[in-house]
């Protein structure tokens, strides 16, 4: 794609370290990477190659020891915790490998989350979770708990809740981590369709069948970015 707007999301020597000393460890030793609107960005690297701490720090979740991270041009590392906070509620969908549903809560209940973060009304809530079950397909389970639903659907369902909340981004770590062959593949179609969409998706995954739905792989190595593949 033209790269010439301003990048959704930009890192400028992201660094990410801990302990002190002799103990000092780096998780990242100086990311540059710009993302941009619409982009499918797959994340890839063996474990402990600083791939998932890099989307920790792109999704809010942790901040870098050094370096800055841009989005939309906002310098994030100048705002408050409570901007912060309200960047990544306003901005961004999460997808875990885990699902994260609430156990004792309906599909639809779980879908409504995010929404009830951020003081939306009931009735337009319920109305806006609806709506995603169904473009995930599980309007069918939305009064459905979590046990009620296989590994395939409580995923869709976790896709559900990040787009309820019409995210510009959405952050995906090991979707179909937990998940068979048939069931990832079917997460992955539901991404790339958002995805066509217009909403930009950023994925974790160490799975090359998996990346190969996305339309970019960045491949992390000792922390540091040692390839950027367009595809």
């Amino acid at each position: 794609m033209a790269n010439s707007a301003q990048p959704l999301i930009k890192l400028e020597g992201i660094k990410k370290s801990y302990g002190e000393g002799e103990a000092l460890t780096y998780a990242l030793r100086g990311i540059d990477l710009e993302i941009y609107e619409g982009e499918f960005v797959s994340i890839m690297g063996s474990s402990g190659s600083g791939k998932s701490t890099m989307m920790n720090i792109i999704g809010c979740l942790d901040s870098p020891s050094e370096g800055k991270y841009f989005f939309e041009g906002v310098d994030v590392g100048s705002l408050t915790r409570a901007q912060v906070s309200l960047l990544r509620r306003n901005f961004m969908g999460f997808i875990f490998q885990g699902f994260n549903l609430l156990a004792r809560t309906s599909a639809v209940e779980n879908v409504e989350l995010p929404l009830v973060y951020r003081g939306m009304g009931a009735k337009e809530r319920r109305a806006k979770a609806l709506d995603a079950l169904e473009k995930v397909g599980l309007s069918h389970v939305a009064s459905h708990q979590p046990s009620q639903l296989s590994g395939g659907q409580q995923q869709r369902v976790a896709i559900a809740r990040a787009l309820a909340s019409d995210p510009l981004v959405i952050l995906a770590d090991e979707p179909t981590g937990n998940l068979d062959t048939k069931n990832s593949i079917e997460v992955m179609k539901l991404l790339r369709k958002f995805n066509d969409e217009g909403i930009t998706v950023i994925m974790v995954t160490h799975e090359p069948d998996m990346a190969a739905f996305t339309k970019k792989i960045v491949t992390f190595r000792d922390g540091m970015i040692e390839k950027i593949e367009e595809q």
